[in-house]
C-alpha cells in the first residue's frame, strides 16, 4: 500500500461539554444543598426562637396565675378585715407595694428573664407576707372571740348582779315598808280604862250626871292613853267615832281613812301632847247634834288609823225624879 507522502495523520479532538456538564451540575448541586442547609438552619433558628418565645410566654403566664392567686389570697384577707391598724396595716402596705412591683414586670411584653426571675422571688415573697398576715390575723380573730366572750359573760354577770340587786333592793324595800309598818303598828298608842258619863248641865253651868237620855246634854268621855316607848314625843290626834243605839254615826264632823281603806265617820278629833314612854290621862265633853236617844251608845278611839279603845253607855228613857 502506497501513501501519498504530501498528507499528515490529526488527532482526534476532545469532547469538553462532558466535564463543563459535570461541573455546572456539581456546582448547581452544591448551590442546592447549601441553599437546603442555609434553609435549615433558618428553620432551626426560628424553631429555638419561637420555642425560647414560648418558654418564656409560659413562665410569664405561669408567674401571672401565682401572682393572680395570691392577689386574691390578699385580697380576700385585707376584704374581711377592712379596719386593720398598727403592724397589721404596716404589713399589708408591704403587701400592696410587692404587688405594686409584681403587677409592673408582667404587664411588660417583652420581660427579660432576670426581671421574670425577679417577679417569681416577689411573688415567693408575697406569699410568705400573706401567710404572716394571715396568721397575725387569726390570732386576732382568736383575741377577739375571747374578748367577745369574756364581754358576754361580763355582760351575762352583770345582767344577774343587776337582776340580784334589783332584787336586793326589792327586798330592802319590802323590808323597809314592813319595819315601817311594825314601827307603825308599834307606834300606834292604846287606850284604856275608858269611861263615858252622861252629864245634865245645869243653869249655873254645874254638872250633873244622869242615865236618862232625855235628861243627859252630853258625854264626858276619858281613858288613859297607855306608856308607849316607841311612839314619838308630839302632837297625837284621836279620831272618836260615836254610834247611835240603831247603830249610826252620831253628830258627824267628817271622815278618815282607816286601815283596810275604809272611810269611817268620826263625831269628834281630839288633839293630845303625849310624851314618849309615859302615860297620858285624856277627857274631853262630846255634845250631839240633836237630844240623845234611849238605848246603848257605843264610843270607838281611833289612832294612826287603828282602832285602840272601846267604851259603851246606856242610857234610859227616863227614870225616878229626873235621874
Amino acid at each position: 500500500m502506497s501513501y501519498s507522502s504530501g498528507s499528515t495523520s490529526q488527532p482526534p479532538q476532545k469532547d469538553n461539554r462532558k466535564v463543563i456538564y459535570a461541573l455546572l451540575i456539581g456546582a448547581l448541586v452544591l448551590t442546592w444543598g447549601y441553599l437546603i442547609y442555609d434553609k435549615s438552619q433558618n428553620k432551626q433558628e426560628i424553631i429555638y426562637k419561637d420555642r425560647l418565645i414560648s418558654n418564656v410566654s409560659n413562665a410569664k403566664d405561669s408567674l401571672q396565675s401565682l401572682f393572680n392567686d395570691a392577689s386574691a389570697r390578699a385580697d380576700s384577707l385585707t376584704g374581711s378585715n377592712v379596719q386593720l391598724t398598727g403592724a397589721l396595716a404596716e404589713k399589708n402596705g408591704e403587701i400592696l407595694k410587692l404587688k405594686s412591683n409584681i403587677g409592673s414586670i408582667l404587664k411588660k411584653k417583652n420581660a427579660t428573664d432576670a426581671e421574670l426571675k425577679q417577679a417569681k422571688e416577689m411573688i415567693s415573697e408575697l406569699n410568705g407576707k400573706i401567710d404572716g398576715l394571715f396568721v397575725e390575723i387569726t390570732k386576732l380573730k382568736g383575741e377577739n372571740k375571747e374578748l367577745t366572750s369574756a364581754n358576754q359573760q361580763l355582760n351575762t354577770e352583770k345582767t344577774q348582779l343587776t337582776n340580784e340587786k334589783g332584787q336586793l333592793q326589792t327586798n330592802l324595800s319590802k323590808t323597809q315598808a314592813e319595819k315601817a309598818n311594825v314601827e307603825d303598828l308599834a307606834s300606834t298608842l292604846h287606850a284604856s280604862n275608858i269611861a263615858v258619863s252622861a252629864v245634865k248641865v245645869k243653869g249655873d253651868g254645874s254638872q250633873k250626871q244622869t242615865s236618862s237620855a232625855k235628861r243627859a246634854d252630853l258625854f264626858v268621855i276619858s281613858c288613859l292613853l297607855d306608856e308607849n316607848r316607841v311612839t314619838p314625843s308630839g302632837k297625837k290626834t284621836l279620831y272618836v267615832s260615836v254610834l247611835n243605839p240603831d247603830g249610826t254615826p252620831s253628830g258627824t264632823e267628817g271622815t278618815f281613812k282607816s286601815r283596810d281603806a275604809l272611810d269611817v265617820a268620826y263625831s269628834n278629833k281630839v288633839e293630845v301632847d303625849y310624851l314618849t314612854g309615859k302615860a297620858l290621862p285624856v277627857s274631853f265633853s262630846w255634845k250631839p247634834g240633836a237630844k240623845f236617844q234611849a238605848g246603848e251608845y257605843k264610843i270607838v278611839i281611833y289612832h294612826n288609823g287603828f282602832k285602840i279603845g272601846e267604851g259603851k253607855k246606856d242610857l234610859k228613857k227616863g227614870g225616878f225624879l229626873g235621874l
